[in-house]
């Protein structure tokens, strides 16, 4: 198919409140990339970016903000990524849409994943904007901002100026959302329809900004992808960042916190990594995750959702295997009778333990072979279940699915996390593993999902049964697969089994196994 592309004209520059925009079209789609939202010095809270008076060249990617350590290239069958240089410069964000007019479409604000240690709004492939931008008739959005001990390092015990410096990187968030509601008119996007989404670490800062009272009012929708993992915030743990700093400090031989504005991030990323090692080993917390206080209000299962947000619509998801799918033993389902799978189960688990794991499993999943057992998810879906019950009492508007489609690798693998972003994305296309018969069906009815509920608050469209919303006591899950069903509490009897049997297996064999895919 011949593709057409339009750069240095009229209608691929944009002025914004700062300044012009130069980016281009290609076939019929706007791009504009790396346009800086706001600036900010090491462990600062972000500020405007200045006027310039030229026009701003906005056709390339900014900079991704700087890693721990450099990543090494793997699993890309799984999750295909992208590389790009590395700065703290990196307050930059990118826009994809059908038209520069006022067309007031909705936009679709696009957090990452990574923890709130790595990604970056480009590190998977799946994660560019165009299909969503052409197939959705809205305006998307992807956000770089500040992460690991740049983003998320306690200094408030120095200084009014680090009063916030734990959560930089969530107020960088706050600062894009406000570029948006400030510009996106300009981009065709109404300011008033703004969904936030993200996936894992970015489904997690999208709970952080329903926790965040300066974000209010810059959006009207959240939806959280494999995001929900309270248990693991670590708030519990009182710690004013003082062991930290004190830390690093004697690491790198310097005498002040000013000091550690100004090393050279080489160093500073090496002595952190240090201090993670160290404080893991002990067992204690070594930071890196936003820490309660003022600006952000804490973990809302466990502080409460603020009522303020409560007219937010909330979609909530996750996907059936997620980290464990990385972790477990290999097995050939298609090689294995069912009385191997119950005696390789046993042969882990103790037999009266496995037995009773694999009837309640046949229950809640009747089309999945027993040693599929041994690749659900039992990190996330336990915090899912307690968000839900919690977020439906205060918005009767949460509604959540499960990506249960297995894929053409190795045989047969059960779906993993972050398999369902190129399906939301409209980007199947992009990712080798998932060019099989069925695709593009499935691919639809998800991105249909999150098209109408960014255009109306409600995921129900024509391409899926009947949706009902959650309410404290039901949670009705619509599942993806090659047949999309409703299922009502279908897994609650299972889950706290399965976390009981599973966690130790999973807790001996994450570290080998987890390293072998980059996600």
């Amino acid at each position: 198919m011949e593709r057409t592309f339009l750069c240095n004209n009229p209608q691929t520059v944009v002025e914004t409140t700062r300044g012009k925009i130069l980016g281009y079209v290609t076939d019929g789609i706007h791009v504009f990339k790396g346009i800086p939202y706001a600036t900010a010095k090491r462990f600062r809270q972000p500020e405007p970016v200045a006027p310039w008076q030229d026009v701003l060249d906005a056709t390339s990617f900014g900079f991704v903000c700087p890693l721990l350590e450099t990543p090494r290239p793997n699993g890309e069958l799984f999750v295909p990524h992208r590389y790009w240089p590395m700065d703290e410069d990196c307050l930059n964000l990118n826009v994809w849409t059908p038209a520069c007019d006022h067309g007031k479409r909705p936009v679709l604000v696009w957090l990452h994943g990574g923890a709130y240690e790595s990604g970056s709004a480009i590190e998977h492939i799946a994660y560019e904007g165009e299909n969503l931008a052409r197939y959705g008739d809205v305006v998307m959005v992807s956000v770089n901002h500040r992460l690991n001990v740049l983003g998320y390092f306690d200094l408030s015990a120095y200084g009014d100026e680090y009063a916030n410096s734990a959560n930089a990187g969530d107020a960088d968030i706050v600062a894009a959302l406000q570029w948006v509601h400030d510009n996106i008119d300009r981009f065709g996007g109404s300011p008033d329809n703004v969904t936030i989404f993200g996936q894992s670490g970015g489904g997690g800062k999208v709970t952080d900004l329903l926790q965040t009272p300066a974000a209010d009012g810059l959006y009207a929708k959240a939806f959280n992808m494999s995001g929900v993992f309270h248990s693991m915030m670590r708030e519990d743990v009182v710690n004013d960042g003082k062991s930290h700093v004190e830390y690093l400090l004697k690491e790198l031989g310097l005498n002040s916190v000013q000091e550690l504005e100004l090393v050279p991030y080489p160093a500073l990323a090496a002595a952190f990594r240090k201090l993670k090692a160290d404080f893991s080993k002990a067992g204690k917390y070594y930071g890196n995750l936003p820490i309660p206080n003022e600006y952000y209000l804490g973990e809302p299962v466990k502080n409460g959702f603020r009522k303020e947000t409560a007219q937010v619509p909330m979609l909530v998801s996750w996907v059936f295997g997620e980290l464990v799918a990385f972790s477990t033993p290999e097995y050939d389902r298609n090689q294995m009778s069912a009385a191997q799978q119950k005696e390789a189960l046993e042969k882990l688990l103790g037999k009266e333990e496995a037995d009773s794991l694999i009837q309640r499993f046949a229950e809640a999943y009747p089309h999945r072979p027993a040693i599929d057992i041994l690749r659900s998810d039992y990190l996330f879906r336990p915090d899912i279940v307690s968000y839900v019950r919690e977020r439906s009492k205060v918005n009767p508007n949460t509604w959540v699915y499960l990506f249960d489609h297995d894929m053409p690798i190795y045989g047969g693998q059960v779906p993993w996390h972050c398999a369902d972003i190129p399906y939301v994305f409209h980007n199947t296309c992009v990712v080798p593993t998932m060019q099989e018969k069925g695709t593009a069906l499935l691919e639809e009815r998800l991105f249909q999902s999150l098209i109408a509920f960014a255009k109306t608050g409600d995921p129900n469209n024509a391409a899926v049964p009947e949706w009902p919303r959650c309410t404290p006591t039901e949670e009705y899950v619509m599942v993806f697969d090659t047949e999309t069903r409703v299922l009502k509490n279908f897994d609650h009897a299972l889950l706290p089994e399965l976390q009981r049997s599973m966690m130790p297996l999973f807790l001996r064999q994450q570290d080998e196994k987890m390293a072998k895919v980059q996600h």
